[in-house]
């Protein structure tokens, strides 16, 4: 509908233009005087030829009255032309004035073709002018909409395509469905919301690996254990050498059965470790838009960054936000402070909610992998966030510090400076 009044609207003023663009290439140059009037013109000259004291002029025609001899009789105005050779010129009507039958005289009527054609010339430029401006006004409107309707909402995919590429898919795409693309948008939340499940689905079966795999390794090395127990008593107690090299065989076997089954247990931890995390220098002030991002549901009030060069990955930093803001609305709910610091080393940002925070106890454990406070009961969630927050931060130079603040669970990022590498 909008689209229809825009095209319509620029359709009128082109068709405005035109018009008025033909008017001025071809003008009327040629006024017709008004015949009454020049008849009355000449009636009431003729009349008042021997008395031009008492005439006067009832039209709107300017003339000036010659007898003769070339001398002015009468004149309207000033200005105009007073001799036939100029009225020619000009292009002035030449009249005879007639009285019984002779000529006596002449007049010359003021050809006023030029003033019209002028007036009409400013007319045409002004509607021309206006017409233009109120055709710059649409398409700056019209640019303002699509900018609104159609690039904004593909800046936010971009974004968002971003953050699904990182592994994040907690953070939905904001969708205004009276907009254009408000069911494709719609669209991509949708696979993002079946990711979450496909991932959430995928940590649960992680986890389960992880407890099978501590279940089997613990049940395992007891058997192990009192084997090697067993093959150590048989080396004190035998008697000759080929049992005890026996013994000594089924010992180191053992050890080596015992040492897979670390290397197992420890396995699942690796994967996390391919994270690939690359910093570079970048200007503090990009902080802003990353935070920003971050708080999605604008709880949050972001304050002015420092200006100073920062030493990170900004795709892995914005990951970083990401699982520290969805925390917070997660377990909190509530409105969150941010503030912004500059130390020795490091550029500290300080997130805080007001939930009241956790159990002291706790909060060493919150970086561990698949370790979540117990105000998370009943809550959806994998207890990676801040495991793969403290490991970006790490990789990049930098630190990740959780605390229990005055009024909530406190968050600080602290980002390296560019000359920490």
């Amino acid at each position: 509908m909008k689209n229809r009044f825009f095209w319509g609207a620029l359709l009128i003023l082109f068709l405005i233009e035109l018009i008025v663009l033909m008017q001025f290439a071809f003008p009327n140059t040629t006024n017709i005087q008004d015949t009454v009037a020049v008849n009355e013109v000449v009636k009431t000259v003729q009349k008042d030829w021997n008395a031009f004291e008492k005439h006067r002029n009832h039209t709107s025609l300017e003339y000036v009255v010659l007898d003769n001899k070339g001398a002015i009789r009468y004149r309207t105005k000033a200005g105009l032309s007073e001799n036939i050779n100029a009225a020619i010129r000009h292009k002035d009507t030449i009249l005879d004035i007639e009285m019984k039958g002779l000529t006596v005289g002449k007049i010359i009527l003021y050809n006023n073709d030029a003033l019209i054609f002028q007036s009409e010339k400013l007319r045409a430029i002004f509607a021309f002018l206006v017409t233009m401006l109120l055709q710059c006004c649409i398409f700056a409107a019209y640019f303002f909409y699509i900018r609104r309707v159609v690039l904004k909402p593909f800046d936010q995919m971009k974004d968002f395509a971003k953050r699904i590429a990182s592994g994040n898919l907690d953070i939905p795409l904001e969708m205004d469905r009276q907009n254009l693309f408000g069911a494709f948008t719609e669209s991509f939340d949708l696979m993002r919301s079946e990711l979450k499940k496909a991932q959430l689905a995928e940590a649960k079966a992680k986890e389960s690996k992880k407890e099978l795999v501590a279940k089997l390794s613990h049940d395992i090395k007891t058997p192990v254990a009192s084997i090697k127990a067993a093959a150590e008593l048989g080396t004190a107690l035998s008697l000759e050498e080929k049992h005890k090299e026996n013994y000594r065989q089924i010992i180191q076997k053992a050890d080596q059965i015992n040492t897979l089954i670390t290397d197992l247990f420890t396995a699942t931890l690796k994967e996390l470790h391919e994270l690939s995390v690359t910093p570079s220098d970048f200007h503090s002030q990009e902080l802003q838009n990353l935070l920003e991002n971050a708080d999605y549901l604008h709880r949050a009030v972001i304050p002015s960054v420092p200006a100073c060069l920062l030493y990170a990955d900004k795709l892995r930093l914005q990951q970083v936000f990401d699982n520290i803001f969805a925390n917070s609305y997660k377990y909190a709910n509530t409105k969150i402070q941010v503030s912004i610091y500059a130390t020795d080393n490091y550029l500290t940002v300080c997130v805080e909610d007001y939930g009241g925070g956790i159990n002291a106890a706790e909060l060493p454990l919150l970086k561990e992998k698949f370790r979540r406070g117990s105000n998370a009961k009943n809550i959806e969630g994998a207890g990676l966030g801040l495991y793969i927050a403290d490991y970006c931060m790490h990789q990049m130079q930098g630190r990740l510090n959780v605390e229990n603040g005055s009024a909530g669970l406190r968050v600080m990022i602290q980002i390296a400076f560019c000359n920490i590498h």
